[in-house]
């Protein structure tokens, strides 16, 4: 995969989560999985779809992987260990693994975070990596490849680019696309009311198509 093909994949992934989980800013995420997975290259990443280092801990009860990776406990001095990470199906859940992973209230101080990196230093400092130099790696990589442009802007609440290539994802899927979101409406990942047509108009769908397909499946699980 390209690396900008990879980077747009994973900020629509994150643009479609974040708000979800009240994260404000993309920028960093994209970046910690460009760096965290090598491009998507890592066996972590390419085999297991575990895009940003995520190790079990006591709360993963789904599928792991035990592999070695190094960490910086000393600063400037690398330890080798080996560590059960967890596994995910696709892309798409290995993103949403990461907001899955931040949820807990170690990670409550990232929400509503604007700037990326005061995100990446609170997040360091929250203990999600033991790198360094870890910040300025990732900010390096974010002014690099110019990834504020997928951060939400306040006055419109789109990312440029992004509703583009959504619509466009929309109409080649047709009605499984449909059909699928408004499972995810359901769901409450869309979020309700005025935001959740936002949401949707911004990432290309038809909110009223949307709707009325949420409309149908919630009546045939009233008939169930």
């Amino acid at each position: 995969m390209e690396k900008r093909d990879f980077i747009n994949k994973i900020a629509g992934y994150v643009q479609k989560y974040a708000a979800a989980y009240g994260i404000s800013v993309h920028s960093p995420i994209i970046a910690q999985a460009v760096l965290e997975s090598g491009w998507g290259e890592s066996r972590l990443a390419a085999v297991y779809h575990n895009y940003f280092g995520l190790k079990c801990g006591t709360r993963w009860a789904g599928k792991s992987i035990n592999l070695k990776t190094m960490e910086e406990y000393t600063p400037g001095t690398l330890t080798q260990i080996k560590d059960n990470f967890r596994v995910y199906e696709n892309m798409e859940e290995g993103v949403k693994g990461y907001f899955d992973f931040i949820r807990p209230e170690r990670y409550r101080n990232l929400k509503g975070i604007t700037d990326p990196a005061a995100y990446l230093e609170t997040i360091k400092a929250d203990g999600y990596a033991t790198s360094s130099k870890y910040v300025e790696n990732i900010m390096r990589i974010v002014s690099q490849y110019d990834l504020r442009q997928y951060d939400v802007k306040e006055e419109t609440g789109i990312v440029p680019g992004y509703a583009a290539e959504r619509a466009g994802d929309a109409a080649e899927s047709g009605a499984e696309s449909v059909a699928a979101v408004a499972k995810e409406v359901i769901a409450g990942v869309w979020g309700n009311g005025e935001e959740r047509r936002e949401r949707l108009e911004s990432a290309g769908y038809d909110y009223q198509a949307v709707q009325e397909q949420v409309n149908g499946l919630l009546r045939e699980s009233v008939k169930c």
